[in-house]
């Protein structure tokens, strides 16, 4: 089964955290699929990048969310498109 998670990346006591593609029996920092985004607890607001069409698209394949990585996406949707 395929995850969308956070991996961490920062140094000790200084959490900063990739959001990634893995498999479910992967462990927490191991070779991910694709880095589909970045969340930073430290700033004030916390900030979160996310790439919605590459969330979209692995959700749309059978990808599951950790209740983490489910809070942000729904805490940041995605902007409404532009019409031209």
């Amino acid at each position: 089964m395929v995850m969308i998670r956070l991996a961490r990346i920062g140094a000790r006591k200084q959490p900063y955290y990739r959001i990634v593609v893995i498999e479910k029996d992967r462990a927490r920092n191991g070779r991910s699929i694709e880095v589909v985004g970045t969340y930073n607890p430290r700033t004030n607001p916390a900030s979160v990048d996310l790439k919605h069409e590459r969330i979209a698209y692995w959700r749309g394949v059978g990808a599951q969310f950790t209740p983490i990585v489910d809070k942000l996406v729904k805490q940041h949707p995605a902007p409404a498109a532009v019409a031209a």
